[in-house]
């Protein structure tokens, strides 16, 4: 029964001493060749991701569309290292633009940046490292991909986003998409750039962009969310003496994400906003400032998404009271998928608060449907 694995998978997640070394042997099993793939497949594979097609995704996909619920395709295959491993993501996120296209409940398209070029190239690029002639000709290869998916959104007039990544790999991407926006949003926020609000110098950011967008004669595609790497942006800053790019405390990221959302529900004649997050008290605060500035819920330069197999509580009544809300569903093979999976787990069980919530609503739900359950038979 779903809710029984729901209620399973959220209460060890909820428990960071049985996340840790479940990772650590989950890496070892399939480095070993284990034969462990059924086991994620069945567990918080089928939780976390809609299938290892995009065929595969279809039926959820309709199943939401029927309560006006949207979905945003994610092919989350992570670590690849090669040029055809690459090439080949580039095709995938390619078909994904043209489903965006051709489906209206898919109203958005994604490509994580390093899904087209290796990590260490974009580090190096972001380090100001100077790159040999081999390292640039990557570089070149990695930047057309990046282009050649954004001129495909506009052709297509698709709304197309970039990921957001670890802070040492960043500054590439950002300063990449800076530039993506500027050729193609000079009348609509068609390409967006992902902020991560657990940075404290986010708003900062988003208010020197706004300047440059104001000069530049283009629109702003922002979309905001908390973060994923907060164990290993922390882990690396005191390895290294450096003060880490992460907010001190939840509080203080809570009110960080919520300044950089109130900024840019503020100047929403020239920004495009999509706020990706499960915490209920930032969804109520954007509703009510929507409200205050009389914002319509079907306004197409707002929109709110939680991901799949999470915080159904918050996306189904946001869909029900007529919000643009969608839900990011990964899906590829379950083994590449598998550091997605990993890195998942290892932030829902370092985030406070935010298993027990899920945990807690999945226990009060199941405990629903056995009384009614019970009734029905009495």
């Amino acid at each position: 029964m779903e809710i029984n694995r729901a209620v399973l998978l959220f209460s060890v997640m909820g428990k960071p001493s049985l996340i840790k070394p479940g990772i650590g042997l989950t890496k070892f099993a399939l480095k070993a060749k284990l034969p462990i793939t059924p086991i994620i497949k069945n567990t918080i594979f089928d939780q976390f991701c809609g299938g290892v097609t995009i065929e595969d995704c279809k039926p959820t996909m309709d199943q939401m569309d029927e309560v006006n619920l949207s979905s945003i395709l994610d092919y989350s295959v992570e670590g690849k290292k090669t040029e055809e491993e690459f090439d080949s993501a580039y095709k995938v996120k390619l078909e994904l633009i043209e489903l965006a296209k051709e489906e209206n409940e898919v109203p958005f398209a994604i490509f994580k940046p390093t899904a087209l070029g290796r990590f260490k190239i974009w580090h190096k690029v972001s380090s100001h490292v100077s790159l040999n002639d081999k390292e640039k000709e990557e570089w070149e290869r990695v930047q057309k991909r990046v282009e050649g998916l954004c001129e495909k959104a506009n052709e297509l007039k698709v709304r197309l986003y970039a990921d957001a990544e670890e802070s040492w790999m960043q500054e590439a991407a950002d300063n990449l998409m800076e530039k993506m926006m500027a050729k193609f949003n000079q009348n609509e926020a068609l390409i967006f750039n992902t902020f991560q609000c657990y940075r404290w110098d986010r708003l900062e950011y988003i208010k020197e962009l706004h300047t440059k967008a104001k000069e530049q004669g283009f629109k702003i595609g922002a979309k905001i969310v908390r973060g994923a790497y907060m164990e290993k942006e922390n882990k690396r800053a005191r390895k290294r003496g450096k003060r880490s790019p992460i907010c001190e405390s939840k509080e203080a990221t809570d009110v960080n994400f919520n300044s950089v959302m109130g900024y840019c529900l503020d100047h929403l004649e020239d920004f495009s906003l999509f706020i990706g997050t499960h915490n209920e008290i930032s969804n109520y605060l954007a509703l009510q400032i929507m409200e205050d500035k009389k914002i319509a819920k079907d306004d197409q330069r707002v929109w709110f998404s939680q991901l799949y197999g999470m915080s159904d509580q918050i996306s189904y009544n946001l869909a029900a009271r007529g919000y643009n809300t969608a839900k990011l569903v990964p899906f590829g093979p379950v083994k590449d998928v598998v550091p997605y999976l990993l890195r998942r787990a290892e932030e829902n069980s370092s985030v406070k608060g935010q298993t027990s919530r899920e945990l807690n609503l999945l226990t009060r739900e199941k405990e629903r449907r056995k009384k009614a359950e019970n009734l029905a038979q009495a």
